[in-house]
């Protein structure tokens, strides 16, 4: 059991036996030290509910509550809110029990199954600033479940379907006669303006195009071949961009609209013979009563157009089924922009209504606000273009090597570029993973690269100083036994043994930013840890408990930042 499960058990048996056992027990740690380092706060409902004085249904709660060897101290505050302090003893072996598992003592209670689709670039144009919270906030929940236990399968549900592939393959056999295509490709993006160009002002090249859609979706070897040769190109470009943000996606984990391709047919005969299918005006609707517009009407949800296309919300619902009928994921996760909310409440009312899903399969749409650029609008360039996802990363390096030259003017080139990588990267990733995910937020270069405050680089530093630590301590035992009786050291201890009940948190409620609320707040009680109890200089079984203690954050920190998917080094 974690601390909180620990502590939520005995508090629930003790309102119990004090005449409360449907009370919940409401434990949380508390929000200042004088208040001890958990609150039992259920007295005061329990009270409410059995109309009865909460300060003395407190008094009998407290009697009954058996927290020996767990608590030094157990006080009653205020009209009935119970402070615990937790032993140094149970804290040390706490800590260390952790700290000898690879887990850290995270381990979920029952490991799920769970497909998250992210990232899901269009691949018809290179990765943009766009891309970049759906990639990392979906990289860090997949880290975060595989850590726990839980058999994680990564979906990239990437656009590489429909009219724009015509008209990109019909415009690469343009280019290809005129011996210019692998110069073309080179550049994603200037292609794709070319292509949309042609086809805007050339009705010749657009019909062309249209033959090109049919002749793919027909499989037509020649533009399959071609159509596959830009797909290489795409996806190439897609994962030099995961190398540089260190995020675990693989070619293996694509499985792009073009996949459901020869299942849309069968999904939409299939919503045919349950009866949920309206043909209206040639297309065919789903009609959700769940959803009403202004006028009271059901929301229509088109499966198939009346030129017989798919749309999306048709590929969706295949993928749906796919992840729970052949998958077999009890859990499914859309990391998707917020915009997208209706549509993915749809998607799971109308997949459990014609028996894609059932009530074993948990479906959430992990939603995320925008990055906003310092003029309030959403990110561009200072000409209001798409900023590209490899020139912000570019752009972060850059400065990030800028500021480690002006630090460390005598380290050699190859470090400070070394360093610059680790800094940028992680300034960038850390600013956004630190916000709410549903949250907008202003992207500032000056805030993420600062060396101060909830930012990446503080706490990559943090783990330096650590690691500087150990470096001049020489040999020592890691797995020291535990003495943390300065309040310091008891705040440090404490923090520690909070992560399981953090990282099932984050879990739960898929936000990584309450993962890095941690970690911050790991460093800055290691920082008050530091000044406040000498290490080096202490003897005895104390310094060794000081290393010991200093270890377990260092191996702490450095896995939480690896779980938001952002490295650290031992020198800066």
């Amino acid at each position: 059991m974690t601390v909180h499960e620990l502590l939520s058990a005995r508090v629930a048996e003790a309102l119990a036996a004090a005449g409360a056992p449907d009370a919940p027990p409401v434990v949380q740690p508390s929000s200042k030290p004088e208040f001890g380092d958990y609150q039992a706060n259920g007295v005061m409902g329990a009270a409410k509910a059995l109309k009865t004085n909460p300060r003395e249904l407190a008094a009998k709660v407290v009697a009954a509550l058996q927290l020996d060897g767990i608590a030094d101290k157990v006080e009653i505050a205020g009209p009935g809110f119970i402070n615990i302090t937790l032993s140094s003893g149970f804290l040390a072996d706490t800590v260390a029990r952790q700290q000898a598992d690879v887990r850290l003592g995270c381990g979920a209670r029952q490991p799920a199954k769970v497909v998250i689709d992210y990232s899901s670039p269009n691949l018809a144009k290179e990765m943009h600033v766009g891309h970049l919270r759906s990639t990392i906030i979906g990289d860090a929940l997949a880290r975060v479940l595989t850590f726990r236990g839980d058999q994680v399968i990564r979906q990239n549900h990437v656009g590489d379907w429909g009219t724009q592939f015509g008209m990109l393959t019909a415009f690469l056999v343009e280019t290809e006669q005129a011996g210019n295509d692998e110069l073309a490709l080179d550049d994603l993006e200037g292609f794709y303006r070319a292509a949309k160009q042609r086809f805007d002002e050339d009705a010749a090249f657009a019909d062309l195009a249209r033959d090109y859609v049919v002749k793919l979706q027909g499989g037509d070897v020649r533009v399959r071949a071609l159509w596959q040769r830009f797909l290489e190109v795409s996806l190439a470009h897609c994962e030099a961009v995961y190398d540089r943000l260190n995020v675990q996606l693989t070619r293996d984990d694509v499985m792009g609209e073009s996949a459901y391709n020869d299942d849309l047919p069968r999904v939409v005969a299939d919503l045919k013979a349950k009866g949920l299918v309206t043909e209206d005006q040639g297309a065919q609707v789903v009609y959700l009563e769940e959803f009403r517009n202004k006028e009271g009407e059901a929301q229509a949800y088109i499966v198939q157009k009346q030129d017989g296309g798919y749309l999306y919300s048709t590929s969706d619902l295949a993928a749906l089924r796919h992840r729970f009928g052949t998958l077999h994921a009890n859990r499914l996760l859309y990391v998707v922009d917020a915009r997208q909310g209706l549509h993915f409440q749809q998607v799971f009312v109308l997949g459990r209504k014609a028996g894609y899903i059932d009530d074993s399969v948990a479906t959430e749409h992990v939603a995320f606000g925008t990055m906003m650029g310092e003029d309030g609008k959403p990110f561009k360039t200072r000409s209001g273009g798409t900023v590209k996802l490899v020139e912000l990363l570019d752009e972060a390096e850059r400065r990030a090597f800028d500021l480690v030259s002006e630090k460390n003017p005598d380290l050699p080139e190859a470090q400070r570029r070394t360093i610059a990588r680790t800094v940028g990267i992680g300034a960038v990733k850390y600013a956004d993973l630190s916000k709410h995910r549903t949250s907008d937020y202003i992207f500032d270069w000056n805030t993420m690269l600062s060396f101060e405050g909830n930012t990446a680089p503080y706490l990559q530093y943090a783990y330096t100083r650590m690691a500087s630590i150990f470096r001049a301590a020489g040999e020592f035992d890691r797995h020291a036994r535990l003495l943390p009786v300065e309040p310091a050291e008891h705040a440090l201890a404490l923090q520690l043994a909070q992560f399981p009940d953090l990282l099932a948190q984050v879990s739960g409620e898929t936000c990584p930013h309450f993962l890095c609320g941690y970690l911050y707040q790991l460093a800055t009680r290691f920082s008050r840890f530091y000044e406040a109890c000498p290490v080096l200089k202490a003897e005895g079984e104390v310094r060794a408990s000081r290393l010991a203690l200093c270890a377990a954050a260092a191996n702490t920190l450095r896995t939480g930042l690896g779980l938001l998917g952002i490295e650290v080094l031992d020198a800066m």
